[in-house]
């Protein structure tokens, strides 16, 4: 760390730094706070989305095996697209999921089952809420990571910029003080010389 300056623009320069550093304090802490709520926000929502996956899945397989045909509903669809759009959160640039656009394989309608149909709707949603789950994970990734660099600033203001120029303003301000009452014992000390010679010249 550079020595600091022991004058008076320095003494200026420090006031103005800590006066900047705890401006921006509360502004981070805000952050902060923001960040750990969408955090808290977003996990839910992930966990409500894979209770529904879970739930929906055991009603499939029940539907599903009350048919019990073999019939591998996967290949009739593909992913065409993944649509999201752009967001932000807490000033963080965020993808937001939209929809999944699919692709339909054609099939005979004469040999696959009616009920497919709704097999690959059901499918289809399944996909789409995990792609969702995917999307949420990746802003939580995101925000995690600028949380961590958030927590980093809020430390290095708290624990080393804002106490180091409260250290630096009183140091520079005692040694200051030393400086004008040195001068003013100087001074005094000059014109009891001076008051002397004075009176010696007059005797």
């Amino acid at each position: 760390m550079a020595k600091t300056r022991l004058t008076k623009n320095e003494l200026k320069n420090q006031k103005e730094a800590l006066k900047r550093y705890t401006r921006y304090l509360p502004t981070l802490e805000l952050k902060k706070t923001q960040l750990v709520n969408e955090i808290r926000i977003i996990t839910h929502q992930v966990e409500t989305i894979r209770k529904e996956i879970e739930h929906f899945e055991r009603e499939l397989f029940r539907w599903v095996d009350v048919f019990g045909e073999e019939i591998d509903i996967p290949s009739l669809f593909s992913i065409e697209k993944i649509v999201t759009t752009g967001g932000n959160i807490a000033g963080i640039d965020i993808d937001i999921f939209e929809k999944v656009i699919f692709k339909d394989e054609e099939y005979d309608f004469f040999e696959i089952p009616l009920w497919v149909d709704r097999g690959i709707e059901a499918c289809k949603e399944q996909i789409s809420q995990k792609v969702k789950i995917m999307t949420l994970e990746k802003q939580m990734e995101v925000l995690r990571e600028e949380l961590r660099i958030t927590i980093q600033r809020i430390n290095l203001f708290e624990k080393v910029k804002i106490p180091e120029a409260r250290e630096n303003i009183r140091v520079i301000r005692i040694y200051l003080g030393d400086i004008q009452t040195a001068e003013v014992v100087r001074g005094k000390i000059s014109k009891s010389k001076i008051q002397k010679k004075k009176e010696l010249a007059a005797a």
